[in-house]
């Protein structure tokens, strides 16, 4: 059973709490230090992006040294971004270091459907590029839905968008074992479900791109 979004807040503050708490300690080494405080980031970043797990597994990578923003990554950033400009696809990096493509429904897929609209397939082309060349790359793909219909439908439908995503990207040459895919469902909505805006809004795919740092620093 996921836990509810109240419980999902509760378990991020308390990670992070914990971290700067343990980070404060006198006795503790400079390494103990980075990795309280990595966990704790990493903790946050999987409670944004993943169920009751994501949690857990985001305190592991951050303890094992969480990801990198290497000028690899930052070319990358600059790359999607002229290659998506008037698209309406936002290109950001987040907190924990990754690169982050929100795509929206109106050039990713038609409503109630998983197969990739035409206009999608050169931006993830781009994304594509040099990914096979990069082996300390990992890619995470999340599919969102409206509130319309019930979860029974907007959950494996997610889902699919996703994978649908991700078999692309293995069609151009990206290790599908890089690649993890999600499904929210309309779960977690970035706008109102009210008005039809807003469940365009909602009607997304977030790609993220991440590099190590253990791979990044070598």
């Amino acid at each position: 059973m996921k836990p509810n979004l109240h419980a999902r807040q509760g378990l991020l503050a308390s990670a992070t709490a914990a971290a700067v708490l343990m980070s404060g300690c006198a006795n503790m080494t400079e390494t103990q230090r980075n990795l309280a405080i990595g966990a704790g980031v990493g903790a946050v970043a999987g409670g944004l992006v993943g169920d009751g797990k994501g949690a857990a597994i985001g305190a592991a990578v951050g303890a094992a040294g969480g990801y990198a923003w290497s000028r690899y990554m930052e070319n990358k950033k600059a790359q999607m971004q002229q290659a998506t400009a008037g698209t309406g696809v936002q290109v950001t990096q987040t907190a924990d270091n990754r690169l982050k493509l929100n795509v929206p429904s109106d050039i990713s897929f038609a409503t109630g459907r998983a197969d990739i609209n035409p206009s999608l397939r050169p931006i993830l082309d781009q994304f594509a590029s040099g990914l096979s060349q990069q082996p300390g790359t990992e890619v995470m793909i999340v599919g969102h839905t409206d509130s319309t219909g019930s979860d029974a439908i907007n959950d494996p439908l997610s889902v699919a968008r996703a994978n649908s995503v991700r078999d692309y990207l293995a069609s151009r040459g990206v290790d599908s074992r890089r690649i993890g895919t999600e499904g929210r469902g309309s779960h977690e909505p970035i706008a109102s479900n009210a008005t039809e805006a807003g469940r365009a809004e909602n009607r997304r795919v977030e790609i993220f791109l991440a590099e190590r740092a253990d791979v990044a620093q070598r």
